[in-house]
């Protein structure tokens, strides 16, 4: 008989970091098992469910008995369990035994050859298991497998110890309106739950769950539990929008999953703060709100924060002034020290502070923050220099943009790192490029936040971050797989990503010069220039793949180690265009062959650099040199003004020659002068094919 399956397990207040991720699992892990077992028929489905008090899973068109399974067994070679007489011998008996084979089966076997020999094979069918069986081993595997890493140990009334994410109380095993005999944690199975703590009667607090189908709307009518925990997100993210009425709420996911799962029945309702708080920088009003109090902050429609914001209780009441003032004086004393840190804080100057770095070590191998300090200080102004900044500029923007770690509000919320160092610059009267520069020279902190906005800001966050990766490769320290404990991989992506974007005319191998320039008074310093290189090109693989291009478009351009990357795209759009004319899978072959053909003949071409006009002799060699003559003009011309695409597309016109030529010349003629002349022939075709990337990578 199909129906819904339900197992819900009510615990203690289950971590809330980890309660979306431990719901899903319960779910996912027990329909999985079942679905092996092939207790789920074909419209079966899932939904889990998670509260900060329970883990739970229906799952629909369930079986109370699988169906029965065919099986064939294979016992042993028909040499070995067979006598001459064609009986069993005592070995087939004993494995019959051991299978629960009856002995007269023996005439029903099958003799077939298994690639080594005469093979004895039986086949039966297996009538189906029982549901709760199946069910209890699913609940186990469930239970087990839980993503948390560390479990608690508790003692149940009789003194049994157990161990589990957090103490359980009861469990629930219904198949349609059927208790199932499930079993864990010393918990024996039944309907019967509890609803919400505060919003039932203590004696009307357990909740009788008559029929699966119906166990999410019991638990809410009689319960006060909204047990589905997307469901809960989403009316909390709807209800706080209906009460921000024209401003805009901050509600980043993270904290929205927290808030998620910290109630069972989730109210929006509106405090206040003193407008004083306000001569605060916002964003440390807004990160202690949602850090230490998990409230919600409100902006106007210009993004200036609000002096009211949002909290979501598990209480509901029509009378919540005692929630809202206690709210409201919890988060006050937050503010005050917020406030209160910043207020010091400017009590002293960025500047002031940089003797203090000389305390701070950077790395044991690689010296103080200070001395990293200077290094990123001097390679930002020779970055700004090759761009044409203001070094000037650079330099004093570098030289300040860490000076932030060492004041009263960085230390209490380290994420504000930087955005604090703004301000306070700001406040010393700084130019206002190098105020940014404090907050800037972070970004990009992640894939798809902003770039720098300034030169400055660009000149020191491209020193931050090459400086980063090759005093930390240096030492030894590169990325390992999944292990990346300085964000190398975070850093190289920032460093392609400006270069890329903002189509800088800096070239990597200039860039890890500067660099590796200012490790010279670092002991045992060895440059890791090549290293990094081609991590960053890998690198750089994957962030075109994310843009679209196929692997054999990037590696046409990648494969020729591009030492300046402000033209990459517009050469992978030239390759794309290119490899859409029917004229270049010919050409891409031709190039791949000519490319084979000069790797085996270096030595000769050393010999032998340009093509001599005399020495050509067979008619599709001498129409090749024309046509190439001919299109030179147009492929440099093409090539002069950047026009990547028509370099390759005026290549195009070379097809029926460089065809002709393969199909009717000896390139490795047995006279010398000859063979090297057509030699230098294919070498300034290649030149010529490969100056925007190299076509033969689009060759299949």
């Amino acid at each position: 008989m199909n129906q819904t399956l339900l197992i819900e397990l009510l615990t203690e207040e289950l971590p809330p970091k980890a309660l979306s991720k431990l719901g899903e699992s319960f779910g996912h892990s027990i329909f999985s098992t079942l679905s092996k077992l092939d207790f789920v028929g074909p419209n079966g489905k899932f939904q889990w469910y998670a509260t900060p008090r329970r883990l739970a899973v229906t799952i629909s068109d369930v079986l109370d008995v699988s169906p029965p399974k065919d099986e064939e067994i294979k016992l042993m070679p028909a040499a070995i369990g067979l006598d001459s007489e064609g009986k069993p011998t005592a070995a087939l008996l004993k494995k019959l035994a051991a299978l629960g084979i009856p002995d007269e089966k023996v005439a029903e076997f099958e003799q077939r050859d298994d690639g080594k020999a005469k093979t004895l094979y039986y086949k039966r069918t297996v009538s189906g298991g029982q549901l709760a069986t199946a069910a209890q081993g699913a609940l186990l595997v469930a239970a087990n497998n839980l993503p948390i890493p560390k479990v608690m140990s508790y003692q149940r009334q009789n003194g049994e110890t157990v161990q589990f994410v957090r103490p359980a109380h009861s469990l629930i095993a219904l198949h349609g309106a059927t208790v199932l005999p499930l079993t864990l944690l010393g918990l024996s199975a039944s309907n019967k739950t509890e609803g919400h703590r505060f919003l039932t009667a203590p004696g009307k607090r357990t909740v009788c769950i008559q029929h699966a189908n119906r166990y999410a709307e019991i638990l809410a009518e009689e319960g006060m539990v909204a047990p589905n925990f997307e469901v809960r997100k989403e009316a909390i993210r709807e209800r706080l929008m209906g009460k921000a009425g024209t401003d805009q709420v901050l509600m980043p996911e993270a904290l929205l999953d927290e808030v998620t799962s910290l109630v069972e029945w989730p109210v929006v309702y509106e405090c206040h703060f003193e407008e004083e708080f306000l001569a605060v920088p916002q964003e440390c009003l807004i990160l202690t709100m949602q850090t230490n109090q998990k409230y919600f902050a409100l902006t106007d429609a210009n993004g200036k924060l609000r002096s009211r914001f949002l909290i979501v209780s598990n209480i509901a009441t029509d009378t919540p002034a005692a929630i809202i003032g206690g709210n409201e004086r919890v988060v006050r004393p937050r503010l005050s020290d917020a406030k209160f840190f910043f207020e010091q804080d400017k009590k002293k100057s960025l500047e002031s502070r940089l003797p203090l770095l000389k305390n701070v070590v950077y790395h044991n191998k690689l010296g103080t923050q200070a001395e990293r300090s200077e290094r990123v200080t001097s390679l930002a102004a020779a970055i700004a220099g090759r761009l044409g900044g203001d070094k000037a500029l650079a330099e004093r923007a570098a030289r300040l943009s860490k000076a932030d770690l060492l004041t009263d509000m960085v230390g209490e919320f380290p994420e504000l790192q930087g955005i604090m160092g703004t301000y306070y610059a700001r406040h010393d009267g700084e130019h206002e490029e190098v105020a940014l520069a404090a907050s800037e020279h972070y970004q990009p902190r992640f894939a798809g936040d902003n770039l720098p906005s300034t030169a400055t800001g660009t000149a020191v966050a491209l020193a931050d971050k090459v400086e980063t990766l090759v005093g930390i490769w240096a030492i030894g320290l590169q990325p390992t797989g999944d292990k990346d404990p300085f964000a190398l991989r975070r850093h190289a992506l920032g460093v392609l990503r400006m270069l890329l974007e903002k189509r800088l005319p800096l070239s990597i191998s200039a860039l890890l010069g500067d660099a590796v320039a200012q490790f010279v008074a670092v002991p045992n310093f060895k440059d890791p220039s090549a290293e990094v290189t081609a991590f960053m090109l890998d690198r750089l693989r994957g962030m075109l793949r994310e843009r679209g291009f196929s692997v054999n478009e990037i590696e046409a351009v990648v494969a020729q180690n591009p030492d300046r990357l402000d033209d990459i795209v517009q050469r992978l759009e030239a390759v794309q265009a290119f490899a859409a004319l029917p004229e270049s899978v010919s050409l891409a072959g031709a190039n791949k062959r000519i490319t084979n053909i000069l790797k085996k003949n270096e030595e000769a071409l050393a010999q032998a650099s340009t093509v001599k006009a005399e020495l050509l002799q067979d008619a599709a060699e001498k129409a090749l040199h024309a046509a190439m003559g001919r299109v030179a003009p147009e492929v440099d011309a093409a090539w002069a003004k950047g026009d990547f695409s028509a370099t390759l597309k005026t290549l195009a016109q070379l097809k029926e020659e460089v065809d002709a030529f393969f199909n009717d010349v000896m390139v490795m003629a047995e006279d010398i002068a000859l063979r090297n002349n057509r030699l230098a022939l294919l070498s300034s075709l290649h030149g010529m094919m490969n100056r925007v990337a190299d076509i033969s990578k689009l060759a299949a």
